[in-house]
């Protein structure tokens, strides 16, 4: 059983310090089990930490927890990181526990601190510390910076027996297109810099300008700089003369709003209404693209494995009803029509990025337009992006990146097919 005396204050420092970290990074599942068998925690202190919802929070009870567990915690906890494949978090604690103590490691470091392990858009207002190098998701596939990009250009034959069932998409100007990028925060958030998303911004910026957008940027806004832009740029009179229009958001993130650098929330719905219908009539009945690259909560997907046998794909039928109207003089519209939105995440979890090549959703994204905009149009293209995201896992073992996952998906209340007829028609 544990004794009356408290952990030593400088075990107690060695936590507080890599308390981020760990609060990201500790898998439990397993860790828990030991720390139950050493006498460290109680069989309800351990429903309690399992009671949290997420792996963050879970982790954030656990780290409270320990320095009121006596004064053999620490070392048990040290013995169960190594026990569970953890020991890169035990170097760490030792590590900073020699630095504590101005003497040698007392053990050696078998695991290489300089491992590159990938991150999150994260929501949470919180700093990861920096190992010997910055962060990053192990790629499992080759590059190790962004793309060249070239967009495939698009038949005339396809062109011309697809424009009909398309939404008019033949200025030569297809449109304005917005890059949003916030990579440098400040303010009480204390929100970690984006690395990597120099990558993403640049290549959406000339992926657009590929497909033929006029492309305005903006970087590191505050939550009101970002409203009072976003308005002006909907305002912009050159909407009367495109067909289109894109609006590309890239920052960290929380459900249904972004953090502008001063670590203030932008609503999406705001976004959104500032381009609607009864907002901005020079983009009635024009297609509106919103991409949303930030996390939307602060859950990992961990994945599940799957079960022998073939995914059923089916959906079943629905009916529609129109109630019938009077006749208008004008022809009315719905306060919001005509646009589409792809997140790079599902609702409440984390989007992954990779420092050296972007967002794994903006790199599937640049590629898919790329190969298919000449004959696909953007919903089934979003479809794509989906299947690539589906398809790539993070690669970090003893953190809880090692096989972690995305999922992107899309709204739309587009009424026509939206095909970006890269290079038509002639001009």
């Amino acid at each position: 059983m544990l004794g009356m005396c408290g952990m030593h204050p400088d075990h107690q420092e060695a936590l507080k310090r890599n308390r981020v970290v760990l609060a990201k990074q500790l898998l439990l599942s397993e860790l828990l089990e030991h720390l139950l068998e050493k006498d460290i925690i109680t069989l309800e202190m351990r429903e309690l930490i399992q009671a949290r919802v997420g792996s963050f929070h879970q982790n954030v009870e656990l780290l409270n927890l320990l320095p009121k567990r006596g004064p053999q915690a620490f070392e048990a906890f040290c013995a169960a990181l190594r026990e569970t494949k953890q020991a890169h978090l035990e170097d760490l604690l030792l590590t900073t526990l020699s630095d504590l103590q101005h003497v040698p490691t007392p053990l050696s470091c078998d695991y290489d601190l300089r491992l590159l392990f990938p991150v999150s858009e994260s929501c949470r207002p919180l700093k990861q510390p920096r190992l010997s190098a910055d962060p990053m998701e192990h790629s499992l596939d080759s590059g190790d910076g962004p793309p060249c990009l070239q967009v495939k250009p698009c038949t005339p034959e396809f062109y011309q027996t697809h424009r009909q069932m398309a939404y008019r998409m033949q200025a030569r100007t297809r449109g304005l297109a917005l890059v949003l990028s916030n990579v440098r925060f400040t303010g009480e958030k204390d929100l970690e810099f984006r690395s990597g998303g120099d990558v993403d911004h640049s290549t959406l910026v000339t992926l657009f300008k590929l497909l033929g957008y006029d492309v305005h940027i903006l970087h590191d806004q505050t939550a009101q700089e970002m409203q009072e832009k976003l308005h002006s740029f909907a305002q912009l009179p050159a909407h009367r003369l495109t067909d289109s229009c894109i609006v590309a958001l890239l920052s960290h993130g929380v459900e249904g709003a972004i953090y502008g650098v001063d670590g203030k929330l932008l609503q999406l719905q705001e976004v959104f209404r500032l381009f609607d219908n009864a907002n901005c009539p020079s983009l009635q009945n024009k297609p509106k693209m919103f991409f949303i690259q930030a996390c939307r909560g602060d859950e990992t997907d961990r994945g599940v494995d799957q079960q022998d046998g073939k995914s059923q794909a089916g959906s079943p039928g629905c009916e529609e009803s129109d109630a019938s109207m009077e006749g208008l003089l004008k022809t009315r519209l719905p306060t919001r029509s005509d646009m589409i939105c792809g997140y790079a995440c599902l609702r409440g979890t984390a989007a992954m990025r990779n420092t050296k090549r972007g967002s794994w959703y903006i790199e599937a994204l640049a590629r898919v337009f790329c190969e298919r905009a000449c004959d696909m149009h953007v919903a089934d293209m979003l479809v794509e992006v989906n299947a690539l995201i589906k398809e790539r896992e993070g690669y970090a073992p003893g953190t809880e990146f090692h096989r972690c996952k995305e999922m992107s998906e899309y709204c739309s209340t587009l009424c026509r097919h939206l095909y970006l007829f890269p290079g038509q028609p002639p001009t």
